[in-house]
């Protein structure tokens, strides 16, 4: 008797299945291939269902992905290579949009764009799960309120994030930050690390990979599209990264999510979009891809489970930090480090930026006291971003200004204090501890120049007008101070 209950509900959930499934076979044919866009004919697809293209001549079929239709054709995006298509070939519907399998298999693996291992240890397991998923409900986020170590002293101290933040890492191309993202992976104390690699060239990944990374490998996952693979499988990247990213948040771990880069992302959509026919709008970006951005980078953050805290890198293009890509990803992430390139020149490493970096979050994330210490060491930074030409050309007079001279005087300190070397391991607690006590210094110093220049008044006393002539004889009188007449 205690089978029979069992046996039913293996027999409910075996009908429930049948009824859910889709038992037509929806196919049609290959009627057009123009670039990257396979044109079909009699297909029943929806927007985003992966399809199948089969090929003759014992070649496997292609996966496709239906990405929009015109005049009564459907238009597929190619997740492979189009050798074999042609006229005729059958379009075959699978009725499901693309899936990765997610699971603790993954952990210390390396995937493709499409979440195959590419690594030659065989299959991770898993469950499959859609890459497309609505972000966490704006009221159902918890607030950030605990600071994540980086690692890296210039972004602990003055730029930091909390756990569940989003940061972006704005640079140009060649200013270290790959270097900068496996400082961090090292280094974090995020208990998972999901890397994306999107568009890189071939010959960096194995860098990054044994370079870079190093022993964080065992706690990671790397999904990784190189820059010659189709762009539909580039933007699949940054979703796959994610939807791995959103599993290990959901059973309660903090992620660490670092993508490199969304510009990479936003030109693979930039050629989906120009392909389809969409209008080239600001440099040629079409209106989809500020559309995707949002769509993308508003799955990472907080939720009742668990966390992804968000790391973004952004090649900027010309070194120009608001160009299009730059612009629209600042104004949704949650504050941004900028790498400059005469800071890279100077050997200068990292070569962040600090006066032009900002976290949003500093006020929830950090305590008062190391608030007030990094504006401090900022004000310093500032004064002598000013001076800095007065200075090198020896036209400044130190005593004149009391806050350059207390930075000059620390700045070797200052140096020190935002320079790291790529092997360095920094602590969150003792980079408080440095910055505090380096913006003590500084007070202490610019109140005792304070106290030792005197008043203006008493180094330059007000100029006495000057005697008129004598009305009578003409003559101006004796000036006492030397007995003589002008």
């Amino acid at each position: 008797m205690s089978e029979q209950p069992v046996v039913g509900a293996l027999l409910d959930r075996a009908t429930e299945a049948v009824r859910e499934a889709d038992l037509a076979r929806r196919h049609g044919f290959v009627s057009n291939l123009i670039g990257l866009i396979i044109e079909a004919t009699g297909l029943q697809a929806e927007v985003g269902e992966v399809c199948l293209v089969g090929t003759d001549r014992n070649r496997a079929a292609v996966s496709a992905e239906v990405v929009g239709f015109r005049e009564g054709r459907t238009l597929l995006m190619p997740l492979g290579e189009l050798h074999g298509i042609g006229p005729g070939t059958r379009v075959l519907a699978t009725g499901a949009p693309f899936r990765v399998n997610v699971g603790r298999g993954l952990l210390g693996r390396i995937v493709d764009g499409l979440g195959v291992p590419d690594d030659g240890r065989g299959d991770p397991g898993g469950l499959p799960r859609s890459t497309i998923a609505a972000p966490p409900g704006a009221l159902t986020r918890p607030r950030i309120s605990e600071r994540v170590g980086l690692g890296v002293r210039a972004l602990d101290g003055l730029v930091p994030c909390g756990r569940g933040q989003r940061l972006g890492i704005f640079s140009g191309s060649g200013v270290g930050k790959s270097s900068l993202l496996g400082m961090i992976a090292r280094s974090t104390s995020a208990q998972i690390n999901v890397i994306a690699l999107v568009g890189e060239r071939g010959r960096e990944v194995r860098e990054f990979i044994e370079r870079d990374l190093g022993d964080a490998l065992a706690h990671s996952v790397v999904v990784v599209a190189t820059s010659d693979q189709p762009a539909l499988v580039r933007i699949k990247a940054a979703f796959t990264a994610t939807t791995i990213a959103e599993y290990f948040r959901d059973q309660g771990h903090d992620v660490m999510l670092m993508m490199d880069s969304v510009t990479r992302f936003a030109m693979a959509q930039r050629e989906v979009g120009l392909a389809i026919g969409e209008p080239p709008a600001t440099r040629g970006y079409t209106p989809s891809v500020f559309a995707l951005l949002p769509r993308l980078l508003e799955r990472a953050g907080t939720s009742t489970d668990g966390s992804i805290t968000a790391l973004y890198t952004v090649l900027v293009d010309g070194d120009d930090m608001n160009e299009p890509i730059a612009d629209a990803v600042r104004s949704i992430l949650d504050g941004h480090v900028v790498l400059t390139r005469p800071l890279a020149h100077a050997g200068h490493y990292p070569a962040i930026d600090v006066l032009q970096s900002v976290s949003r979050l500093v006020g929830e994330i950090v305590s008062p006291e190391v608030a007030r210490a990094g504006q401090q060491l900022r004000a310093a930074l500032a004064v002598l971003h000013e001076k800095e030409d007065l200075v090198a050309i020896g036209a400044y007079q130190p005593g004149s200004d009391p806050a350059l001279d207390a930075a000059l005087s620390h700045r070797a300190r200052i140096e020190a204090f935002l320079r790291q070397a790529v092997s360095e391991h920094s602590d969150p607690d003792d980079t408080d501890a440095r910055l505090i006590e380096l913006a003590a210094s500084l007070t202490g110093e610019l109140e005792r120049l304070d106290g030792e220049i005197p008043d203006a008044e008493e180094v330059h006393p007000a100029p006495q007008a000057a005697a008129a002539p004598s009305i009578v004889t003409g003559e101006a009188p004796a000036i006492p101070a030397l007995g003589l007449s002008i």
